[in-house]
């Protein structure tokens, strides 16, 4: 299975207008699964009850899909440190995978076993895998966030999560972007009059949406597995079109690294104009630095 195309901009502004006008928008046979989807759970209206945990949700590269597996595992170990980090305990991890990697020691990471033998990239179909457990790994509200196997998350983001208790989730509008060849970090944020061409973080990298997930409502948990089948750039769209607006974590939150031998981005070749974007935004000021890569755990 493929990653769902996106919806075209000018439908998505169609259907947003129309909701926000009348108040709803009548699913039709036309749209896309993750928008029919959307509007069922808007139709739910569910009320928000206090969130109690943040799930991260990590689909992992097959063994045999990369050339030094042991360092895609050192990778992802480090990605889970940096939530076993995190001075607020109350998260959760689950990885899904064809073969179970080295995992930290901590009761909070699950790892779920991945058995579909269709060839092709599997990242999505991962996703929805981690998506249609989530009844069985979550027991109460909170948010949940897909996050790759090879980013960093700063520390305090979850405990910025659950004391904001933002009604839709969070968007990583901000976060930064690392050339791991050269050691560079890049800031990726909106738009400025000194930058006004750079890109927002969730325009960049899937790790950028935390959405409020209610367990005990199946609408919810079928609108997580359909957005997840899209490309990032879709989750605030989407988000929205379902009645929870994702609103931005308060300072960049989330670090992506690059052109460390196996990216996704890689193998698709979609790396170089990323590259070119760390070079561009890059941070030069070396106390910052120093406590980007504190915060980070590098």
């Amino acid at each position: 299975m493929a990653q769902v195309p996106a919806v075209p901009k000018l439908i998505r502004a169609r259907h947003l207008l129309r909701t926000t006008l009348l108040g709803r928008t009548d699913p039709t046979a036309q749209m896309a699964a993750s928008e029919r989807a959307a509007l069922a759970l808007r139709e739910r209206r569910i009320p928000h009850e206090t969130a109690r945990q943040v799930t991260f949700l990590l689909p992992m590269v097959g063994p045999d899909h990369v050339g030094d597996w042991e360092a895609v595992v050192a990778r992802l170990r480090t990605t889970l440190e940096g939530f076993v980090a995190q001075d607020a305990a109350d998260w959760r991890a689950a990885v899904c995978c064809q073969s179970r990697p080295d995992l930290p020691d901590d009761p909070r990471i699950t790892y779920l076993p991945f058995t579909d033998p269709t060839p092709g990239n599997d990242k999505w179909r991962k996703l929805r895998v981690l998506c249609e457990a989530l009844p069985d790994l979550v027991t109460g509200p909170g948010y949940v966030m897909s996050f790759d196997a090879d980013d960093l998350l700063r520390q305090g983001t979850v405990t910025e999560m659950l004391t904001r208790q933002k009604r839709g989730g969070y968007l990583v509008q901000s976060g930064y972007v690392m050339d791991v060849a050269t050691g560079d970090i890049g800031l990726a944020d909106t738009r400025s009059l000194s930058a006004p061409m750079r890109k927002p973080f969730w325009k960049l990298c899937g790790s950028c949406a935390a959405v409020y997930h209610m367990p005990s409502e199946p609408t919810s948990t079928a609108f997580l597995a359909e957005m997840t089948q899209h490309e990032h750039r879709m989750f605030p769209y989407l988000a929205t079109l379902a009645g929870q607006p994702l609103s931005p974590l308060l300072r960049p939150s989330v670090l992506y690294m690059l052109n460390h031998g196996e990216n996704f981005g890689a193998r698709r070749g979609r790396v170089g104009y990323k590259t070119r974007f760390v070079q561009r935004y890059r941070i030069d000021d070396p106390d910052m630095l120093d406590t980007l890569r504190g915060e980070f755990g590098l």
